[in-house]
């Protein structure tokens, strides 16, 4: 039986850190009067465990979270703040709800030495199993280092505001966000801790809770400008989602491909733009926005307009990731998909559920350029200027064998739409599929390129 001054002193003394950071950044995530705290009065050495951890509604939406204090030893990592985040996990195992972490600490506990490693490899551990079952999202608003950045950024998201470090080295490595953008590490770069927060608010109330729940569905909204020939691929997007909200994340990494979510239609949606010259970055950046999307089954609605692929091995790992994914995928052909890119990204290859282009598109097995002179060459000799007759036998092959009716006609494409109708077919694709059921064989996973 505690004796009653003691337990009053613990609950002056907890009263007092409810007015520290933690408290107040984890309470201003979660709507007002719903957050519910776990293993309040642990204790870690002589005080408080390290962070704050517990559940509430974010918008409506029931979710996890916890905040490392950095008003309590720094918010250094110890077995206590350990055990409270394992709990929390758990807890977001078993409601099926979205995880959040806000992560700002000095390191770990030293003086713990042997139990201080054994923290972080459980919380780890706890993280990892939890990956592709409910989403999880890292808000890093100061320091975290070593193993507590390889733990923030296996999340689905990583949020940073400019106070936040995120690098391996805990010896003065660049950990900065824009550091962490240009390394595909941060999604999103916030201008403050408040709009880091909201940041994460709006993930929450946009991602399907849990890997069995449906698409979170709202009322549709019209676009705000229709689809144009010639827009830019960011235009492109907008044109699609309701009131030309995109949420873009990592738009400081592989800018061959533009990805984020947005609501087309009500439905929550992730949209990938292949563009340009697909390098190395933008392969990993589309293939795991790709196979995020498809552990939470949100539709993809990919738009191609590029070239070719930069690297062999990026090329291998973006197309294991379309292939494998099972989720609605929808794809739009707005300028150039031939060879490697229309099969990996846009045709066949892909498992694409519904694929259309535009009536200017080019669709071909291989480069027009390659095309042309492979199959028409004997119509050059004797050409007085084979200069401009190779380009006019180039423009007539992209014009028809590798056209967008052509390509049609040949059930490489279901349909050809002219751009200002594509917010239409892809919201009539989006129907259709709403109920897709797809059955796979029995594995734990594809080996892909890494």
């Amino acid at each position: 039986m505690s004796h009653p001054d003691r337990a009053g002193s613990l609950q002056k003394a907890h009263g007092d850190l409810e007015n520290s950071a933690g408290y107040r950044r984890i309470l201003s995530l979660f709507d007002e009067g719903s957050f519910n705290e776990v293993d309040a009065y642990a204790k870690s050495g002589d005080g408080f465990a390290e962070a704050v951890a517990g559940s509430g509604t974010v918008d409506g939406c029931p979710a996890c979270a916890f905040c490392q204090n950095p008003d309590v030893a720094r918010g250094a990592m110890s077995k206590a703040q350990a055990s409270k985040i394992k709990k929390i996990y758990q807890l977001a195992l078993k409601a099926g709800v979205p995880l959040v972490g806000i992560y700002d600490s000095a390191g770990g506990r030293l003086d713990e030495g042997a139990d201080m490693l054994a923290a972080y490899g459980e919380v780890l551990l706890a993280a990892n199993s939890l990956s592709g079952v409910v989403p999880q999202i890292s808000v890093v608003l100061g320091p975290c280092v070593g193993t507590g950045a390889v733990v923030a950024a296996g999340a689905d998201v990583v949020v940073m505001s400019p106070k936040g470090e995120l690098t391996i080295s805990t010896e003065g490595g660049d950990g900065s966000p824009a550091a962490a953008e240009k390394l595909g590490v941060c999604q999103f770069a916030a201008s403050d801790e408040k709009e880091a927060l909201r940041t994460a608010k709006k993930l929450v109330s946009m991602l399907p809770s849990n890997n069995v729940s449906g698409a979170p569905l709202f009322n549709a909204v019209p676009a705000k400008t229709r689809t144009a020939a010639g827009a830019s691929a960011r235009e492109i997007i907008a044109s699609v989602c309701d009131a030309g909200e995109f949420l873009e994340l990592g738009a400081k990494f592989g800018a061959g491909a533009v990805t984020g979510l947005a609501r087309v239609g009500g439905t929550v949606t992730g949209i990938s733009f292949l563009t340009g010259v697909i390098d190395a970055d933008s392969c990993s950046k589309a293939a795991r926005f790709v196979r995020f999307c498809d552990s939470f089954s949100l539709p993809v609605v990919t738009f191609v307009d590029a070239e070719r692929f930069a690297t062999l091995r990026e090329a291998s790992k973006l197309s294991s990731a379309y292939s494998e994914a099972t989720t609605a995928k929808i794809t739009a052909i707005t300028g150039s998909a031939w060879g490697p890119v229309y099969i990996a990204a846009a045709g066949r290859g892909a498992n694409a559920d519904y694929t259309f282009a535009w009536p200017d598109a080019v669709v071909s097995a291989v480069a027009p350029e390659t095309g042309a002179v492979f199959l028409w060459n004997d119509r050059l000799k004797g050409s007085s200027n084979p200069v401009e007759d190779r380009r006019k036998l180039i423009e007539e092959y992209r014009a028809t064998r590798a056209g967008a009716l052509q390509a049609a006609a040949d059930g490489s494409i279901e349909d050809v739409v002219r751009p200002e109708d594509t917010r239409k077919k892809i919201l009539s694709c989006l129907d259709m599929l709403s109920g897709k059921r797809v059955s796979t064989l029995p594995k734990k996973h594809a080996d892909i390129q890494l």
